[in-house]
Formats: structure tokens, sequence, C-alpha cells
């Protein structure tokens, strides 16, 4: 029982990374209707820019632990919504108009240029992270297993919990969530309404960049350790949960991640962990063949 607990708390620190990537993907779906590959790599851009940021601090001895989170939190966030920002004016906007398969092509080829970027200004080694979150709670000392529960864990989850709580409001009880919302209906319509289409898809675009940053702040913290190809898989990952989840679905795509969190966890703990990834897109093709939209997707109704 204590292992399964253990296995559990892991997975659900996993799935929360997953979970914020993977809301990226859904927005921009939901909204326009296409996959912004590129994701992956603003989540690696946020990693790395915690490792900058958090070795900045140190050399201007700033190392008070929740003013050097709160800075590198800001600070990452920031940067990496600009670059979902640019990504949006240069990969998609010019061909919002054409046949589907061009935003496609032109959102891996920033996905690739990124991912070189960072090789090219960063190097190819892996960046260490020292520990910045040490201690936690231990639970079942005398048994056999204890569990484990790590301060990082916790910060990991609890700030995934506040951030959906803040994202909910926004999307629910703001200008722009209603915007969004009616650019996710119908984008024409929304722009005969007076909605500014252009300006609610880059804020899309930059949110869901921020989440990412996030995510890469998670990832460094939890792994301590980065390279510029990490956006890769951590992007098929958030995109398999997306689609899992139901793409376009904001709560499926957390509920996605969290189950392919699980499903890793609790596979590499009472199996063989060479076999996760195969586990997780297995959990996935047969989730798609009862429920081809996902677990909360909804049915595209045509327009006609």
């Amino acid at each position: 029982m204590s292992y399964f607990l253990q296995q559990l708390v892991n997975g659900l620190t996993l799935g929360a990374m997953y979970g914020l990537i993977a809301i990226g993907y859904s927005m921009v779906y939901g909204i326009i209707g296409m996959i912004n590959f590129a994701h992956g790599e603003i989540y690696m851009i946020g990693a790395f820019l915690t490792v900058i940021v958090f070795t900045l601090l140190g050399m201007l001895g700033i190392t008070w632990v929740p003013l050097a989170l709160l800075t590198v939190l800001i600070v990452a966030m920031l940067i990496t919504a600009t670059y979902g920002w640019t990504v949006e004016r240069i990969a998609y906007r010019p061909l919002r108009g054409s046949f589907r398969l061009a935003p496609l092509i032109s959102a891996i080829g920033m996905s690739i240029f990124l991912q070189n970027f960072v090789q090219i200004t960063q190097g190819a080694n892996v960046k260490p992270l020292p520990p910045k979150i040490t201690g936690g709670f231990v639970f079942g000392a005398d048994t056999a297993f204890p569990v484990q529960i790590s301060y990082t864990q916790i910060f990991v989850i609890v700030l995934t919990v506040v951030l959906m709580a803040a994202f909910s409001f926004l999307i629910a009880s703001t200008p722009l969530g209603r915007a969004q919302r009616a650019c996710e209906q119908d984008l024409k319509m929304a722009g005969l309404c007076g909605v500014n289409v252009d300006r609610t898809i880059s804020a899309t675009f930059v949110m869901g960049a921020a989440l990412a940053a996030v995510a890469g702040l998670m990832a460094s913290l939890y792994y301590g350790v980065i390279d510029f190809f990490i956006g890769f898989l951590a992007g098929v990952k958030a995109f398999t949960a997306a689609v899992l989840g139901g793409i376009g679905s904001i709560p499926g795509a957390m509920l996605g991640g969290l189950v392919l969190g699980l499903v890793e966890a609790f596979w590499s703990g009472y199996f063989t962990i060479q076999y996760k990834d195969v586990a997780a897109f297995s959990i996935l093709v047969v989730v798609l063949i009862f429920l081809p939209t996902g677990l909360l997707g909804k049915p595209e109704i045509e327009k006609v």
C-alpha cells in the first residue's frame, strides 16, 4: 500500500506538468482548430530560462528561496509569453486563411528552429540545476517502504491547482474569456459581433506559453537537469494528454495529463520502465476506440 501511495504522488506530480503543457495545445486547437507543434519548445525555453535566472540570482546574492522562485516564475512567464506571441505572428497569422496543412508545416519548422536556436546559444550539453527546494514529509518511517513527499512535489501540485483555479475564473468570468469562447464557437461571427479576433488569438498563444513556462520551471526543479531536446518528448506527451482528455477541452487537457502521468508512474513502478511510453500510448488508443472525442471531448458539429 505504501508503494502504491508513493507512485500515486509521483504520478500526480508528473501529470500536473503534462496537464499544464496540454492546456496550451487545447486552447489553440479550440479557437483556430490547429495544433501548435512548437509548444513543446516553448516549455523547453521556460526550463532553460529557469536555470539561467536562478544562476543570475545566485550571482547577485539573492538566495532566499521564495523570492527567487517568484522572480524566476515571473521572468520565465513573461519571456516565454513573448515567444508564444512571436510564434503566432510568424507561423500562424500569415497562414490563417491558407489550406490547413500550411500552418502545420510552419509550426513544425518553428519547432525545429527554436530547438536548434537553444542548442546553438546554450550548447548541447545537459544543464544541471542544484536543488532549490529541499526536504519533505515522510509517512510510515517505521515501515518497509515509507512514503516520501518532497516539498518540490507539494509545490508542483499546489501551484498547478492555483493556476487551474485562476485560469478557470479567467475563462468563465472575464471579457477575454468571453471573447475566447466566442471565437471558439465561430471566428467570423465573433469578429462581426465586435470581438478583436487577432488580439484574442494572440492572447491565447501568450497564455498557453506562460503555462508552459510554469511547467518548465517545475521540470527543472523536479528533475534537476535539462537539455535542448526535452521539449520534443514532453510536447508529444502533452499532445497525447490533450487528445486523451478531449482536444479543445481545458478540463480534459488537465485530466488527460493526470491520467498519462499516473499510467507512466504505475507502469514504471510495477513493470519495466522501458515500456512506460508504450503503456501511455496504448491507453490513448484504447480510450479513442471507445471514446473517439476523448474523455471530456464533445463531438464536432459541422456548420452548413
